[in-house]
């Protein structure tokens, strides 16, 4: 009974430690959580002028360029999925790549090449450990995205649309919205070429829709378009990282919680074992010792 005893001891010790663990981690993540969305807040005005100046050129001149124009013979589209460099997220990473699954089906179904990036290293590794290919990754900021890293993805997908030959025809962009701290919805959209239908504000209002005044362009519509599409991709992309991190940290969080919570709730349970097993314990020796005073009674009389 002893050992029994000893094993929910150090079982109790080992839940304890977990949970110290775990709750660290919790409120660490809380604190980060406040840091993305202010980032995202901050990011917002910008994208959404932005988007503002891009629709304004896009719908107020005749130019035909390759950003706003849809290739009807589209052959391959490029993905860019967005995950997390660290688990303990919950459903977070797995969701997105479920998204991102869901996304190339749809595409190949519409019969197109799908050409892979991926921001995240368990993006990477489901990927890799699968033997699916990817055109490129990039690892080691999910959780705290820069402008900079921003631009560094955006490079690469603008270079691959640009591309006279071996590019793609289309990028798509999969990535997590943070809605609060309890809602996070994987989502995918269609960022090249343009959708002026489909742009929105932060508010949800369509840009297309906006009033816009008269314009010059200068040197030409197709100029301007050259220098602002590219920087909308990059805004659009940064943002994604944004909003992604901010899910990121929400999703680890609420796994952090639970599995504190639910190692407290071990910790009871084992608790109550160990209680058990020592009562059982004492209530033994308890009996051993009045059966041993019985037995040395019955001794007693016989010999008299």
């Amino acid at each position: 009974m002893g050992a029994q005893l000893r094993v929910y001891k150090r079982r109790i010790r080992s839940v304890t430690a977990t949970k110290k663990i775990t709750k660290a981690m919790e409120m660490i993540s809380a604190s980060r959580i406040v840091k993305a969305q202010r980032a995202v807040a901050a990011s917002t005005p910008y994208a959404d002028e932005l988007t503002r100046a891009v629709t304004a050129v896009a719908t107020r001149s005749t130019a035909k360029h390759p950003l706003t124009t849809e290739n009807p013979n589209a052959s391959r589209a490029a993905v860019l999925l967005i995950t997390a460099d660290r688990g303990l997220a919950g459903g977070y990473s797995t969701n997105a790549i479920k998204q991102s699954l869901a996304l190339a089906a749809r595409l190949r179904e519409e019969g197109k090449e799908v050409v892979t990036y991926i921001v995240g290293r368990k993006g990477v590794g489901y990927y890799g450990f699968r033997n699916l290919a990817v055109a490129n990754s990039w690892t080691g900021f999910s959780d705290k995205p820069t402008y900079g890293d921003a631009k560094t993805v955006s490079a690469d997908l603008i270079a691959a649309f640009t591309a006279e030959t071996g590019g793609v025809d289309e990028l798509h962009l999969v990535s997590t919205e943070f809605v609060s701290m309890l809602t996070q919805n994987a989502v995918d959209a269609r960022l090249l070429p343009l959708k002026l239908d489909e742009v929105e504000l932060s508010d949800g209002a369509p840009a297309k829709n906006q009033i816009f005044p008269l314009y010059d362009f200068e040197p030409s519509a197709e100029g301007v378009l050259d220098a602002l599409l590219p920087r909308y991709v990059e805004s659009r992309i940064y943002n994604a990282l944004l909003q992604s991190a901010a899910s990121e940290h929400a999703a680890r969080r609420r796994a952090m919680k639970s599995a504190t919570d639910n190692a407290g709730e071990l910790i009871k349970s084992l608790t109550r074992l160990a209680n058990s097993a020592r009562q059982a314990e004492i209530t033994q020796e308890i009996s051993e010792i009045v059966g041993g005073a019985n037995a040395l009674a019955d001794a007693s009389r016989g010999s008299e």
